[in-house]
C-alpha cells in the first residue's frame, strides 16, 4: 500500500463483506486524515469534510457551503459549481451541511473528469473568494420590492423558509432545542430564516478562517483510481500551502445530562383555520450515547427495531392503534448521524391535554418488555433485517461508495479529534453482529437494555408541539411590521446603500464571465457503450413468464410479480393507491395484520406495491400499466420470498377495518409532509396533468387533486365506526380492484446469483401451481380515455415559500423532436433558468426537462420567494431562446448532461430491475441505444426547430402552489386561474 511521499500510510483494514480495503493516511505537513476505500468500482467517489459546528442558528456553515462555490483563487467565476455540473459526466455533484460538519462531495466514472472536479472542489474550499455580493445573493440581504418596501431575500434563507416549513425538519430543530440544551446541536446549522439576516459578511469570513482549513478537514475517497495520484493532487492543489494547526475546540462535546426527564411546550404552525383540535404533536426522545462504539450503535438500531420495525413491533404498534392520536410521527426511530445517538417516539394527531397519556404509553409499552422480554423469533427477525440493510449494495440516492462513505464519515471525523479508534470499525459490521446473534440468547438481554438505555435514562424529553392556525401569519405579520420600522429608521445612505447593492448585485449577475478558466469534457469523452445487463429468458410457469438475471447481489435476490394493470372504471380508479397501500400491509389468509409482518420481517425486507402507467414509444396518449409486487432477502429464503409474493396476491383480507382506516391516516399525513418537501414536483404534475391520460391519472391518484381527495376521505373516516356502512363500501372497492388483479397475466422477474437460480424456479413451479387466473373472470387491460387541455391554476396551502410550473405539451420518446427537447431542457435550465430564476429570482431551485412518457416539457421552481415573476421568467424563455445565438460548447455541455442522467450508474439489482421494466414499455436495449445515439447528434438548429414548434405560449399550463394572499388570489383572478384550496 504506497502513498505519495506528502502523506503517512497509518493502517488498513479489509473488510471482505463490503469488498473494501479501508486504508488511512495522515497528511505529513498539516495532519489531515485521508481514508480511501479501495475497490474494484470504476465509479470513484471523493468528499471533503470539515468540522463546522455552530454557536448560534445564524447559518455561517449553510451559507458559506454556497458561498465558496462561487468562485476561488484558481477559478474566478460567479458560479463555478453549476458551471461544471453541465460540463461533466459526473454521476453525482453536491454540498451539504449537517449538523456539526459540512461536506463537498462528488462521483464520476471518468479518470479525467474526476480530476477536474477535484480541482475545482479543492480550489472552491481552501481558497473561496466569498465576495460580498455572492455572500449576499446565496446567504441574505434586505432589497426593496417594487412597493418600495424592505424584504429579506437571498437563497439559503428561502431554503431553510422552505426547511421550516417542513413539519418534520422544523419539529427536528425544536426538539433538539431541548435535547441538547449545551451543546452546538441545539443551534441550527442550516440557519433559523428567524435569524440568518443577523449574520455580517465580516462574521462568515471569521468562521470560514477558523474552519476551512486542512487541519479541521478529512479526506475520503472510493473506487479504483491509484491513491498515490489522488493524494499527489490534493497536496499541489491545495494542502502544501498550509501549515498544522489544532482542530476546532468545541467539536466533539458530550451533552451535559438531565438529572431528572423535561417536559416543555412549544406552539407550531398549522395548515386550516378555526379549530386547531386534533392536531397537536407529542414526541418523546432520549439520548443514548456516543456513536462511535459500533456495538453501542448496533444495539440502539437493535432496540429501535424491535420498537418500531413494523405494526408487528410493541411500540408501533401502540402508537398506530391508540386513540390519543391519529398517526405515529415521522420522527420515531434513531438519529445517529450526531456525535451522541437521539431515540425518539411520537404521536401526531392529538390533543395538548393527553401529554401525559401518551408518555404513560410509551413508558408502560416499555416497563412491559423490560419485565417480559420478547420472544426469540421478534430478535432474530431485527438482525435479519440489519443484515439485509448490511449486504443491500445501494438504495441509488447515492453512489455505493459515497453511502459506504457517509455512513462512516461522522464517526471518522469525531474520532479523528483526538486520533481514537478506527473508524473502520464502522463498517466492518460482522463482527459485531455475532456479538450480538450470542446476546440475544440470554432472555435477560432485552429487557436490560430497555431499562439502562430507556426506562432508567434521565435525559429524556417530552415535548408538545401545539397547533396554531395563525402562527405563520402572524410571523409574517411581525416580520413586515420590523422591516417597515427599519425602512424607517435607515438613513439616506443606508437606503442608499440597499439601492446600490441591489444595482452591483445584478451587474455582477449581468457580467459575462470566462467560463474557459474551467475545465471540461468533451462529447468525445462519451464512453461509446451503453453497458447493459441481459435477461435470461426461461420458461413459463403456468403461462406466466419469468425473466432471470444473473446480477452479483452480495447474497440477496430480488423478486418480484408483475401483473398487467386491468380495466378499472373511473369510480375505482380513484381507489388504486389505498389498494398497492392496503394490499401489503392487511393480513394474509388465518394471520392478522401484525402476524403478517412478522412473518414478511422474518424473511424478507419487506413487500411493496406500485403501479406505473406510461405512454407507448409514438403516442403518448396509448397507455399501458403494471403493478408490481416486489421483495427481497437473504438468497437462502428464497422459498419463503416466493410464497410472501404468492400469499399477499392470494390470501390478502380486507376485512381489517381498523387497520383501513390508520393506513389512510397514516398516508394522509405523508401526503401533507410530501407537499412541502416535494412541492415543485406536484406543480408540474398539475400543469401537465392535461397533456396525456397518465398525467391526469398521475395527477388525480398521487398529485395535488389526489391528495385533496385524501384529506376529505381522512377527515370523512374521523367519524365512522370501523363496522359501518362506508368502512364495508371501501372494502368493497378494493376487493372489486382485488378480483380484476387477479385476473390479470403475470410474470415473473428474479435477480440474484447463479448458485440459488435453479431452486428459485423450482419454488415458483411448487407454489404456483393451483394459480388459475381465469377463474376470477375475465381480464380486460387498462384503457384511459384520451386528453388534451390546459391547465391555469393556482392551489394555495400554509406555505411561506412558491413552487411554480409551466408546461408545454410534446412528443413520445421515439419522435424525431424528443432527443432535441431533451437537450434543449438541459440547455434551459443551466443557462437561462439558474441565472435568472436562481441567482436573480432567489430561489433554492429551478428545473427544466422533457418528459417523453407524458409528451411534456416542463419549468419549475423550488422554494421560491415570489409565485407572479417566476412565472412571468418562465414567460421570457421563448424571447431568450429566440435572441441568442447558441454556440457549439453551450450545445456540447446540455448534451453532456443528458447523457450523464442516461448512464448514470445503479446498483447491479436494479440496473436489472430498469432493463426489465423499461422492456415492458418497449424502452429495449436497441431502442435505449437508438435514443442515445439521436442525443449526441442533436445540432443548434434542430434546438431552434423545436422551440419554435412546441414552445407556444398559446399552449402552456401554469400551475402555482402559494399561500392564500390577497395579492395571489387577486392576480389569479386577473389572469382568469382557477384557484384551489389544497
Amino acid at each position: 500500500m504506497s502513498c505519495h511521499p506528502s502523506f503517512e500510510r497509518l493502517r488498513s483494514r479489509p473488510i471482505a463483506g463490503l469488498s473494501i480495503d479501508v486504508q488511512e493516511y495522515r497528511h505529513l505537513k498539516t495532519g489531515a486524515l485521508h481514508y480511501h476505500l479501495a475497490a474494484d468500482s470504476p465509479e470513484n467517489v471523493f468528499l471533503l469534510a470539515l468540522r463546522t459546528p455552530p454557536n448560534d442558528s445564524r447559518g455561517a456553515a449553510h451559507v458559506l457551503e454556497h458561498a465558496v462555490l462561487c468562485g476561488s483563487e484558481r477559478y474566478p467565476v460567479r458560479d463555478p459549481y453549476f458551471l461544471m455540473r453541465k460540463r461533466s459526466l459526473a454521476t453525482y455533484m453536491n454540498a451539504f451541511t449537517s449538523a456539526d460538519w459540512t461536506a463537498y462531495p462528488f462521483a464520476s466514472q471518468n479518470h479525467k473528469d474526476y480530476f477536474n472536479l477535484l480541482d475545482v472542489y479543492l480550489d472552491a474550499v481552501f481558497f473561496a473568494n466569498l465576495n460580498p455580493l455572492d455572500v449576499a445573493q446565496e446567504g441574505h440581504r434586505l432589497a426593496l420590492n417594487d412597493a418600495g418596501q424592505l424584504e429579506h431575500r437571498g437563497v439559503v434563507f428561502n431554503e431553510m423558509k422552505g426547511v421550516f416549513n417542513g413539519r418534520v425538519s422544523s419539529h427536528w430543530a425544536t426538539l433538539c432545542k431541548y435535547l441538547f440544551p449545551t451543546t452546538a446541536y441545539r443551534f441550527v446549522n442550516g440557519g433559523d430564516p428567524a435569524e440568518i439576516p443577523d449574520l455580517s459578511h465580516e462574521q462568515l469570513l471569521a468562521f470560514y478562517r477558523a474552519h476551512y482549513h486542512p487541519s479541521n478537514a478529512l479526506f475520503m475517497s472510493y473506487g479504483n483510481l491509484p491513491v498515490v495520484e489522488l493524494q499527489q493532487r490534493i497536496d499541489q492543489q491545495a494542502l502544501c500551502r498550509f501549515e498544522s494547526r489544532p482542530p476546532v475546540a468545541s467539536f466533539g462535546e458530550l451533552e451535559q445530562r438531565y438529572r431528572a426527564p423535561i417536559a416543555a411546550q412549544e406552539r407550531v404552525a398549522v395548515e386550516g383555520a378555526g379549530s386547531v383540535s386534533h392536531q397537536t404533536h407529542h414526541l418523546l426522545a432520549w439520548l443514548l450515547g456516543p456513536s462511535t462504539d459500533l456495538l453501542h450503535l448496533l444495539e440502539a438500531h437493535l432496540l429501535s427495531r424491535l420498537l418500531f420495525q413494523d405494526s408487528a413491533a410493541p411500540l408501533l404498534h401502540a402508537l398506530e392503534t391508540t386513540e390519543l392520536g391519529s398517526a405515529p410521527s415521522p420522527l420515531c426511530g434513531l438519529e445517529d448521524g450526531n456525535l451522541e445517538i437521539s431515540f425518539v417516539c411520537g404521536i401526531q394527531g392529538s390533543d395538548p391535554e393527553l401529554a401525559d397519556a401518551f408518555e404513560s404509553l410509551v413508558l408502560s409499552t416499555l416497563q412491559t418488555i423490560a419485565e417480559q422480554g420478547v420472544a426469540k423469533q421478534q430478535l432474530e427477525a431485527v438482525l435479519h433485517q440489519l443484515e439485509l440493510d448490511q449486504r443491500q449494495a445501494s438504495d441509488d440516492s447515492y453512489p455505493y461508495g459515497l453511502q459506504l462513505i457517509l455512513s462512516a464519515l461522522p464517526a471518522a471525523l469525531h474520532l479523528g479529534v483526538d486520533g481514537g479508534r478506527d473508524p473502520a470499525e464502522l463498517l466492518d459490521l460482522e463482527p459485531v453482529m455475532v456479538q450480538l446473534r450470542a446476546a440475544i440468547e440470554d432472555p435477560q438481554y432485552i429487557k436490560t437494555l430497555v431499562r439502562q438505555r430507556l426506562l432508567e435514562n434521565n435525559h429524556r424529553v417530552r415535548l408538545s408541539l401545539l397547533a396554531d392556525v395563525d402562527l405563520n401569519q402572524r410571523r409574517q405579520h411581525d416580520d413586515q411590521a420590523q422591516l417597515r420600522q427599519l425602512l424607517d429608521s435607515l438613513s439616506k445612505q443606508q437606503y442608499q446603500d440597499v439601492i446600490d447593492q441591489a444595482a452591483a448585485l445584478e451587474a455582477r449577475q449581468d457580467q459575462p464571465q470566462d467560463t474557459e478558466v474551467l475545465p471540461r469534457l468533451s462529447l468525445q469523452d462519451i464512453p461509446a457503450d451503453l453497458k447493459v445487463p441481459q435477461a435470461r429468458e426461461d420458461e413459463a410457469v403456468f403461462g406466466m413468464p419469468l425473466s432471470c438475471f444473473e446480477q452479483g447481489s452480495n447474497g440477496l435476490v430480488h423478486q418480484q410479480l408483475v401483473i398487467e394493470m386491468p380495466y378499472l372504471e373511473e369510480e375505482l380508479l380513484q381507489w388504486l393507491p389505498y389498494y398497492t397501500a392496503c394490499l401489503t400491509q392487511l393480513g394474509c389468509g388465518p394471520r392478522d395484520y401484525r402476524q403478517q409482518q412478522a412473518w414478511q420481517s422474518s424473511h424478507s425486507g419487506g413487500i411493496h406495491a406500485s403501479t406505473n402507467v406510461r405512454g407507448s414509444l409514438l403516442d403518448v396518449q396509448q397507455v399501458t400499466g403494471h403493478l408490481t409486487l416486489a421483495t427481497r432477502g437473504l438468497a437462502n429464503h428464497h422459498r419463503a420470498l416466493t410464497e410472501l409474493l404468492y400469499q399477499t396476491l392470494t390470501d390478502v383480507r380486507f376485512d381489517e377495518y381498523q387497520r383501513i382506516r390508520d393506513i389512510v391516516a397514516q398516508k394522509r399525513l405523508a401526503a401533507d409532509a410530501y407537499v412541502m418537501d416535494s412541492g415543485h414536483i406536484l406543480a408540474k404534475r398539475t400543469a401537465s396533468s392535461g397533456f396525456s391520460p397518465a398525467a391526469t391519472l398521475t395527477h388525480q391518484l398521487s398529485g395535488l387533486r389526489g391528495i385533496q381527495s385524501m384529506r376529505a376521505l381522512d377527515e370523512r373516516l374521523r367519524g365512522t365506526s370501523d363496522e359501518g356502512p362506508m368502512m364495508e363500501v371501501i372494502a368493497e372497492k378494493l376487493r372489486c380492484i382485488h378480483r380484476r388483479v387477479l385476473a390479470a397475466p403475470k410474470q415473473f422477474l428474479w435477480v440474484g446469483e447463479k448458485a440459488s437460480l435453479a431452486q428459485q424456479r423450482q419454488d415458483l413451479v411448487d407454489i404456483w401451481q393451483g394459480f388459475d387466473a381465469g377463474g376470477f373472470g375475465e381480464f380486460r387491460p387498462l384503457q384511459l380515455p384520451p386528453v388534451s387541455q390546459q391547465v391555469r391554476q393556482v392551489w394555495t396551502t400554509d406555505t411561506q415559500v412558491n413552487f411554480c410550473a409551466i408546461a408545454f405539451p410534446t412528443v413520445a420518446i421515439d419522435h424525431p423532436d424528443a432527443a432535441a427537447l431533451h437537450v434543449l431542457g438541459e440547455l434551459v435550465r443551466h443557462e437561462y433558468l439558474h441565472p435568472v430564476v436562481r441567482e436573480r429570482g432567489g430561489a433554492y431551485g429551478s428545473g427544466c426537462s422533457q418528459d417523453s412518457n407524458i409528451g411534456a416539457f416542463r419549468m419549475c421552481s423550488y422554494r421560491d420567494p415570489r409565485s407572479v415573476g417566476t412565472l412571468e421568467d418562465f414567460g421570457g424563455v421563448c424571447a431568450w431562446l429566440d435572441s441568442t445565438t447558441l454556440t457549439r460548447n453551450q450545445l456540447n455541455d446540455a448534451i453532456l448532461a443528458v447523457i450523464s442522467y442516461m448512464d448514470k450508474p445503479v446498483s447491479p439489482d436494479n440496473d436489472a430491475k430498469q432493463v426489465f421494466h423499461n422492456g415492458l414499455y418497449g424502452r429495449t436495449t436497441e431502442q435505449r441505444k437508438g435514443f442515445r445515439e439521436r442525443i449526441l447528434a442533436v445540432s443548434c438548429t434542430d434546438l431552434v426547430r423545436v422551440r419554435e414548434t412546441y414552445l407556444l405560449p398559446e399552449r402552456a399550463s401554469l400551475a402555482v402552489i402559494s399561500q392564500s394572499s390577497d395579492e395571489i388570489v387577486a392576480w389569479a383572478g386577473e389572469q382568469t386561474f382557477e384557484i384551489m384550496r389544497l
